[in-house]
């Protein structure tokens, strides 16, 4: 007899671990795996919309500023908010993941709004912002790498 799966105690368990404990627990009880397939997409999406969430959150934007920033309708980003972002639009939501990821490692929260929105010297006078607007994401990405690199000012 297999022991109940119980959701709250994956949280404690390694990644690894906690997906073979629910795929077994789904084979069992006759999930496909084109059922799981399904799932772990449905997962996927979940995972893409806190990521864009995130960004504006930190970032402090609100829909229509992220809509701005993409180009689209604010009820076009909510729609990314609630049924994932479009396949064309992931990288990047991804490279400005990776941004805001740099910038929580490296600053105050609080401060992150206000330094997204400076016109930075090395951004040609233009704001992380105005980059993320213009669609240069990967190489706001590699500006914000190049930032904290902490091996060049200990050269």
């Amino acid at each position: 007899m297999t022991k109940a799966l119980r959701l709250e105690e994956l949280a404690d368990d390694d990644p690894a671990d906690a997906a073979k404990a629910v795929a077994g627990v789904l084979t069992v009880h006759g999930a496909s795996p084109g059922w799981m397939n399904r799932f772990l997409t449905e997962l996927d999406h979940i995972t893409e919309r806190s990521h864009l969430a995130r960004v504006l959150d930190v970032w402090s934007l609100s829909v229509a500023d992220a809509g701005r920033m993409f180009g689209v309708s604010r009820q076009a980003v909510d729609k990314w908010i609630s049924r994932g972002v479009p396949e064309q639009r992931r990288q990047v939501v991804a490279d400005l993941e990776a941004v805001t990821d740099l910038l929580v490692r490296y600053l105050k929260r609080d401060r992150i709004p206000a330094v997204v929105r400076r016109p930075a010297e090395r951004l040609e006078g233009a704001s992380m912002l105005d980059w993320a607007r213009a669609g240069q994401t990967s190489e706001l990405v590699a500006y914000t790498r190049e930032m904290f690199d902490l091996r060049r000012v200990t050269a």
